[in-house]
């Protein structure tokens, strides 16, 4: 079977109206208790997009809603309908001027949110080679953040970030069919190697960095293993090398989490060209038989991993250590980064101030040189972050924190800006600034906005209050796939931090989020042009 690619994207306002406002919207299933009823959620959504300038949220209410319930994964939803595959064909072949046209109509029919995200992310992995892992491809590793977005917006939002990466989608395939056209090639079915055979035979195959035999192997294992043994063997192959900018970690969490939406039973194109990504050594010599630099750290932390001490995830919290090791990753080797990291958990430091340590120096980065490579040092260590919560095998734990400390230093390169965020200033400014000068003053003045987000996070409000106008703006001015990606990061990631280093980690994304000062991205002047009355 000839699987294929996937994406999501969301512009197209003319095809909106006429696919969406032909019919009333559904009833949607209420949000969960102890959330906010949604007219209440709205009436608030509204009130910050109008304060930010964004505009009204009105035309959106006749896109049908997708309820909380519906997004929330439950093991009793994994299973997909079998009319899955004309959905996705439909994604493929209709022009990209059509296509949100066509998914109304769908939606109207009946198709949900689940339906529409796996048709997507299997037109995506179907059409667009993972090779290398980004350009083209992040319309497949965006999915996830999309998602992501979804997940934290009232109900009658939630489809715009799907329909963002649906449209996302269909100008990467246009580049990739420029590109020669890559689909994904059918498995010759011999090859596949049996269910007790298939776990060694991927291991082999990814240990020698030989594609036949992986993709064979790949399918085998789809079709016998656990979903968490198959997480658990492709998490280390995809922190073992720095190739792709951190792309190949990203690539590994985004496809788990969301193949946990959509269903295991469509995960073996998706393991297929994840494993064919993570082969790629970008014209190298064959790794397995060379010393190249990107693999260098991989192979010490691997032996590093065994001279932690066995009780480490009982340490406490020391915030003098993460500056300690945020002061390594500024300044020294990855080789030095994960030996402090070694020495800190056999003293008895907690692998929270570890962590604080790794997303703090990703957020210096965007203060020393926003751009490309500081951005991804946010994006991976969010996707090894992820890795690290979810595996349970205790050796790749201590392999993803050593990798993890490991890749800020590489991410970091030559850069030697001044800005710390451990000196972060508070602004000057008697009272805090509301959140919506805040994203006005992005658009300005980044160091500003930092200051004042920072004095705003200490003294005046809860940072979810901020999260969620990140969101209202992404939707509004977001206009490529770093910007989902980025802020799904970020805001996620202020969460898993101690408080004290979150507002910093906050402050510091300023830097790369967008301000609320830009035009809207051409998705949402067509969709409010064409839902207008």
């Amino acid at each position: 079977m000839n699987w294929s690619g996937c994406s999501l994207s969301f512009t197209r306002c003319k095809q909106v109206k006429t696919a969406l406002a032909a019919e009333p919207p559904q009833a949607h299933i209420p949000f969960a208790p102890m959330r906010a009823p949604r007219r209440q959620f709205l009436r608030s959504a509204t009130s910050t997009a109008a304060l930010l300038g964004l505009g009204d949220l009105g035309f959106l209410s006749r896109l049908t809603h997708v309820s909380a319930a519906e997004v929330d994964v439950k093991p009793e939803m994994v299973r997909f309908r079998p009319e899955i595959e004309p959905l996705v064909r439909l994604i493929e072949e209709t022009p990209r001027q059509k296509l949100l046209e066509e998914i109304g109509a769908r939606i109207r029919k009946g198709a949900s949110y689940r339906d529409v995200l796996a048709a997507l992310q299997l037109a995506g992995v179907r059409n667009i080679q993972p090779r290398p892992i980004g350009f083209k491809f992040h319309a497949v590793l965006v999915v996830n953040s999309a998602h992501l977005a979804s997940l934290a917006s009232p109900d009658s939002e939630r489809w715009l970030p799907i329909f963002w990466a649906l449209d996302h989608f269909k100008s990467s395939q246009a580049q990739d069919v420029k590109e020669g056209d890559w689909t994904m090639a059918s498995l010759d079915e011999s090859k596949v190697p049996s269910a007790d055979k298939a776990r060694q035979a991927f291991i082999t195959a990814m240990d020698k960095w030989d594609e036949d035999d992986a993709d064979t192997a790949v399918a085998g294992l789809a079709r016998s293993a656990s979903a968490h043994e198959i997480f658990e063997l492709f998490v280390k192959y995809g922190a073992r090398d720095f190739r792709d900018i951190g792309h190949k970690a990203i690539y590994v969490a985004n496809s788990w989490r969301t193949l946990q939406c959509i269903g295991w039973q469509h995960s073996e194109p998706v393991l297929r060209s994840l494993a064919y990504g993570l082969l790629d050594r970008r014209g190298e010599p064959n790794p397995a038989t060379s010393d190249l630099p990107a693999d260098r750290p991989g192979r010490r932390n691997w032996e590093l991993k065994d001279e932690i001490r066995d009780q480490w995830l009982a340490g406490k919290p020391n915030s003098d250590a993460t500056r300690e090791l945020l002061g390594i990753v500024r300044e020294a080797s990855a080789a030095d980064a994960a030996k402090n990291v070694v020495a800190l958990l056999n003293r008895g430091v907690s692998p929270q101030s570890v962590w604080d340590a790794v997303f703090a120096g990703s957020g210096e980065l965007l203060m020393r040189q926003p751009g490309i490579r500081a951005l991804h040092a946010v994006t991976t260590s969010n996707a090894l972050h992820f890795a690290w919560e979810h595996t349970r095998d205790d050796a790749l734990r201590r392999y993803l924190l050593l990798q993890a400390a490991s890749f800020v230093p590489l991410f970091r390169g030559e850069v030697k800006g001044k800005n710390r965020i451990d000196e972060l200033e508070a602004s000057d400014k008697s009272k805090p600034a509301s959140v919506e000068e805040i994203f006005a003053e992005i658009s300005n003045d980044r160091q500003a906005a930092a200051r004042k987000l920072f004095t705003h996070l200490n003294e005046a409000a809860n940072p979810k209050e901020f999260a969620d106008a990140a969101r209202l703006v992404l939707f509004f001015k977001g206009r490529d796939a770093h910007d989902y990606k980025f802020s799904s990061a970020v805001l996620e990631d202020w969460e898993h931090m101690t408080p004290g280093w979150r507002e910093r980690y906050l402050a510091a994304s300023v830097f790369q989020l967008r301000g609320s000062g830009g035009p809207d991205n051409e998705v949402v002047k067509r969709t409010r042009s064409a839902l207008a009355g």
